[in-house]
C-alpha cells in the first residue's frame, strides 16, 4: 500500500518511509558516477560524463564546479537541481567571506546546504533535491575534508567514498585499497582504477571523465583546479602503463 504515499514529501508511509526522498535517491543511483578520495595534503575529485558525443561543445565543466578558492565539489543526479544548489552555496559562501572577511568553514557550508535539501522534504508541494555532492574543501580548523550528501539533508565525513551508479562496487574497492596519506599521485591511481572497474565501458576516455583537486600548500594555502582534457588523458595513459607493466 506503500503507492499511497508517492506523491507526499512530508507524510511517512505505514512502514515509516517518506517514499518521495528515496526515489530521489534512486534516481542519483542511475546517474554518472562521481568519487572523492583524501590524500596526505587535499583531495581528488572524479566524475563520469554521461553527455558525450562528437558533436557536443563543453564551455565549462559539467559535474565539477567551484564554490570558492577552498571548496569545490563533484555532482551526481538531476544537474538542474545541482545547479541551482550550486549557485546557492556560492552565495552563502561569498556572505559570509563579506561579513566576516575570511572563508567559510567547508563543515559550515555543507551544513547550510543540507538544511536547504532538508526543508524541501518537510513542506507540501515541493519535491527533494534529485542531486548528491562530494564536496572537498580545505579550512584551518580541520584541514582537508572531504563529504558526501544525499537528498534528505543528511551528510557525513569520508576519507574516500562514491556516489552515482554501481557506487556499492567503487566503495568496495576504495575500502580494500584506500590506504591512510596516500600521495596526491597515489590517490589519482586509486581513482582512475575505481573508473574503469565500474563504468559501463570497454574503455576511458577524457571526453567521459572530469577531474578536479584540492591542494593545501602552507606557503600558498588551499588551491583548487580542474583538470583540462590533455592532463585527464596523461592519468589514463599512465594507469594502462602500469596495467602492462604488471601484467609483463
Amino acid at each position: 500500500m506503500t503507492y499511497r504515499y508517492d506523491s507526499g514529501t512530508t507524510t511517512f508511509s505505514s512502514d515509516g518511509r517518506i517514499q518521495q526522498v528515496e526515489y530521489a535517491i534512486e534516481s542519483i543511483n542511475q546517474a554518472g558516477t562521481a568519487i572523492g578520495v583524501q590524500f596526505l595534503n587535499g583531495v581528488v575529485l572524479a566524475a563520469e560524463k554521461k553527455n558525450t558525443g562528437r558533436l557536443v561543445d563543453y564551455l565549462f565543466p559539467e559535474k565539477m564546479a567551484k564554490i570558492d578558492e577552498h571548496v569545490i565539489t563533484a555532482l551526481a543526479g538531476i544537474t538542474s537541481d545541482a545547479n541551482n544548489l550550486v549557485d546557492f552555496m556560492k552565495v552563502v559562501a561569498q556572505d559570509h567571506l563579506r561579513r566576516y572577511n575570511e572563508r567559510i568553514p567547508v563543515e559550515q557550508l555543507v551544513r547550510r546546504v543540507c538544511d536547504k535539501k532538508h526543508s524541501y522534504t518537510q513542506y507540501g508541494g515541493l519535491r527533494p533535491f534529485g542531486a548528491s555532492f562530494l564536496m572537498a574543501g580545505y579550512d584551518k580548523i580541520k584541514g582537508c575534508q572531504l563529504y558526501l550528501t544525499d537528498p534528505s539533508g543528511n551528510y557525513g565525513g569520508w576519507k574516500a567514498t562514491a556516489i552515482g551508479e554501481n557506487n556499492q562496487t567503487a566503495q568496495s574497492i576504495l575500502k580494500s585499497q584506500y590506504k591512510d596519506e596516500m600521495s596526491a599521485t597515489d590517490a589519482m591511481d586509486l581513482t582512475v582504477k575505481v573508473l574503469c572497474k565500474t563504468l559501463d565501458s570497454t574503455s576511458l576516455s577524457p571526453d567521459k571523465l572530469e577531474f578536479s583537486v584540492l591542494q593545501y600548500n602552507e606557503e600558498y594555502g588551499p588551491r583548487v583546479r580542474i583538470l583540462t582534457k590533455n592532463e585527464v588523458e596523461k592519468l589514463l595513459k599512465r594507469y594502462e602503463e602500469t596495467i602492462k607493466a604488471a601484467a609483463a
